[in-house]
């Protein structure tokens, strides 16, 4: 998929102890800037934005949904992939609105759908040692279970390879699953490795074992069947190489362009933050795959390479 991502701001009053990408004296990107990259993305062809942020302390709903509408009112044909379940629980909380009306204000203000991050492990005590003030894994359900009742579909995520045992691994993977029977509303599922660098939960955490790293896309593909369709693999996470490996243990999906990724970058990630697609092609036709874009919900998009 050719996409952009946008990470607005790295100031955040989040305590989460994985984060790398948190700044005291951080940045807050403008309407315009974010325009700007908007603007970027569409010159190169792409179909999405993905958007999300730090936790503000003073944002609300209303600056959440004035940055789609403006980003809608330029491209209106672009599809706004946008802020986790912890940005919509938190924009509900600082706006004392439900998350129901919470998600159906974005929705009218153009979110197209919603990036299924903060779930790391949806086992509550994994989440009380890694991201205490985090939403728990009820409140994660409750919002992705609301977004997708509301028609906001949404990716579903796990982050993997620290504190968490296999067993909490694969409850994870079967909440994801007991999810998707209720609603439908998973995109895909997307294993992402603990990157442990720069942040405290990383400090005397090994780095996750490459084969380790497979074994759950082969577990995600064998558990989330037939309720998920699509598992993707993190080509920034895992490197061009492995992800090629994923993809015969597996995965069906190598995610997107990109054009800047600093939240993994920030945490020792060093696989780069673009992706040109001709390289997506090349990577997928090396190991005799057929390469196929798509958009944001998995429609197939059909680019002169199909052809050639």
């Amino acid at each position: 998929m050719i996409n952009r991502n946008i990470n607005f701001t790295n100031r955040c009053i989040g305590t989460c102890r994985f984060c790398a990408f948190k700044k005291e004296d951080g940045y807050i990107l403008s309407i315009s800037e974010i325009l700007e990259k908007t603007r970027d993305a569409v010159r190169i062809g792409a179909t999405e934005v993905c958007i999300q942020g730090g936790l503000l302390p003073d944002w609300n709903v209303n600056n959440y949904c004035q940055m789609l509408e403006k980003i809608k009112e330029e491209s209106p044909d672009l599809h706004i992939h946008a802020f986790s379940p912890m940005e919509v629980f938190h924009a509900g909380q600082n706006s004392n609105l439900s998350i129901k009306k919470t998600l159906s204000s974005l929705k009218r203000s153009g979110l197209g759908s919603m990036p299924g991050t903060a779930a790391e492990i949806l086992v509550d005590r994994v989440r009380e040692e890694i991201c205490p003030d985090k939403l728990t894994t009820h409140e994660w359900i409750d919002v992705v279970m609301s977004a997708h009742r509301t028609g906001i579909p949404t990716t579903a995520t796990i982050m993997f390879g620290h504190i968490e045992t296999m067993q909490e691994r694969m409850e994870h993977i079967l909440t994801i699953r007991e999810i998707q029977k209720r609603t439908g509303g998973f995109t895909e599922f997307v294993p992402l490795p603990f990157m442990r660098s720069n942040n405290t939960l990383g400090e005397g955490i090994n780095s996750s074992n490459g084969l380790d790293d497979l074994k759950l896309h082969a577990i995600a593909r064998v558990l989330l069947h037939p309720y998920i369709k699509n598992i993707q693999a993190s080509w920034v996470k895992l490197g061009k190489k492995q992800v090629q490996s994923a993809l015969n243990c597996g995965a069906n999906d190598l995610g997107g362009t990109l054009m800047e990724e600093n939240i993994s970058k920030s945490a020792g990630a060093a696989n780069g933050e673009y992706m040109a697609p001709s390289e997506f092609v090349a990577l997928i036709r090396e190991i005799n795959r057929i390469p196929q874009q798509r958009n944001t919900l998995y429609g197939p998009i059909s680019p002169a390479f199909q052809q050639a």
